[in-house]
C-alpha cells in the first residue's frame, strides 16, 4: 500500500470518527424510516399502475366480447335473409376478435400475476416498515434515556469532584487550626515554666524582688517572737495592724 493510500485511509478514518461524534442516531433512524416509507409509496404506486393496466385489459376484453356477440348475431341475420357472403364476413371478423381476446387473456394473466406479486411485496414491505418504526421509537427512547443518564453521571462526577476538593480544603483548614492550637499550648507551657518571659505581665526588677524577700523575713521574725511570748506565759501585744 502506497503512502498516498495510507494517508487517504487515515483521513477517511478520522472523518468517520468525526461524523460519529456529530451524528445523532435518532435523526439517522428517522431519515432511514422516511426512506423506507418512500420505497413503500413507490411500490404501492407500481401496484396501482399495474392494477390500472389490468382493468384496461378487462375493459378492452369486454368491448371485444360485445363486438363478437354482435357479429355472431349479424351472421345469423345475414343467413336469415339468404346473404351467405355477408354472414361469412361477419363470422370472419368474429374469429379475428376471438384471436384478439386470446391475446388479451394472456396479457391479462401476466398483468394479474405481476399485480399479485407487487401487492405481496407491498404488504411485506409495509409490515417491515411498521416493525422498523416500532423498533426505531424504542431505540430512540433508549438512547434518550441513556443520554440523560450520561448527563446525570457527568453532573454527579462534577459534584463528587467538587465535594472532594471541598473536603480536602476543610481537612487542610482543620490541620492548620490543630497546628495553631498545638503551638499556642506549647507557648503557654513555656511561659508557665519560666523558660520564656511573659511580656504581658507587669515588669518587676531585682530590687523589688529583694524588698519582697526582706518583707518575708520580718514576718518570720515576728512570728518567732510571738511563739516565745506564749511559751513564757505573757499575753502577746497587739501589733499596729491588729489595733486597727
Amino acid at each position: 500500500m502506497g503512502i498516498t493510500k495510507r494517508i487517504a485511509n487515515l483521513f477517511q478514518a478520522k472523518s468517520n470518527a468525526a461524523l460519529n461524534k456529530l451524528e445523532d442516531p435518532r435523526q439517522t433512524l428517522d431519515l432511514s424510516y422516511e426512506q423506507q416509507l418512500d420505497n413503500l409509496t413507490k411500490v404501492k404506486r407500481a401496484v396501482a399502475d399495474v392494477a390500472t393496466a389490468r382493468k384496461r385489459l378487462e375493459i378492452q376484453a369486454e368491448t371485444l366480447k360485445t363486438q363478437g356477440d354482435k357479429l355472431a348475431e349479424q351472421a345469423k341475420q345475414a343467413l336469415a335473409i339468404g346473404d351467405e357472403g355477408l354472414a361469412r364476413e361477419a363470422l370472419t371478423r368474429r374469429e379475428a376478435i376471438a384471436t384478439q381476446l386470446k391475446d388479451l387473456d394472456v396479457q391479462h394473466s401476466s398483468v394479474a400475476d405481476q399485480e399479485e406479486k407487487l401487492q405481496a411485496t407491498a404488504t411485506k414491505l409495509a409490515t417491515e416498515v411498521e416493525a422498523f418504526r416500532t423498533k426505531k421509537e424504542t431505540i430512540k427512547a433508549t438512547y434518550t434515556a441513556a443520554e440523560a443518564s450520561a448527563h446525570i453521571a457527568e453532573s454527579v462526577s462534577g459534584i463528587s469532584t467538587s465535594m472532594a476538593d471541598s473536603g480536602a480544603a476543610m481537612q487542610r483548614a482543620q490541620d492548620k487550626v490543630a497546628e495553631m492550637q498545638a503551638r499556642s499550648g506549647a507557648l503557654d507551657e513555656l511561659l508557665a515554666s519560666g523558660a520564656l518571659t511573659d511580656l504581658t505581665a507587669s515588669p518587676t526588677d531585682d530590687i523589688q524582688a529583694r524588698l519582697d524577700a526582706a518583707g518575708g523575713s520580718s514576718v518570720e521574725a515576728e512570728l518567732a517572737a510571738l511563739k516565745a511570748q506564749l511559751a513564757a506565759g505573757d499575753t502577746p501585744a497587739l501589733s499596729a495592724t491588729e489595733e486597727k
